[in-house]
């Protein structure tokens, strides 16, 4: 009983991990997909993209550093998580600032 609870657990947590991590690069394509239709708009401008990517470099590399092991903790999740969100909120705001191209 405790090895076929066992086995559970492992392809259960394996099914986890591989989806938080398809989850994330959704959200890093998603979000890429909201830049460039900014910069299509002229709501965004050359600084502000600028800026944009210079926040989603530190989660690529963020994410890298924490893959370099082999395993991704939940305290590096959680900061990747967060980097994330603020990388999110940047574009949000930068989108809706009063400053455009035009």
């Amino acid at each position: 009983m405790k090895i076929k609870f066992l086995f559970v657990a492992i392809i259960l947590f394996t099914i986890s991990a591989g989806t938080a991590s398809a989850q994330s690069r959704q959200r890093a394509v998603n979000q890429h997909h909201r830049i460039r239709q900014g910069v299509k708009s002229g709501e965004i401008t050359a600084a502000e993209r600028a800026n944009i990517a210079r926040k989603e470099k530190e989660v690529r590399q963020d994410t890298r550093e924490a893959r370099a092991d082999g395993t991704v903790t939940r305290q590096e999740r959680r900061e990747i998580r967060r980097d994330q969100n603020r990388a999110s909120r940047t574009i949000y705001r930068k989108k809706h600032n009063a400053r455009d191209r035009n």
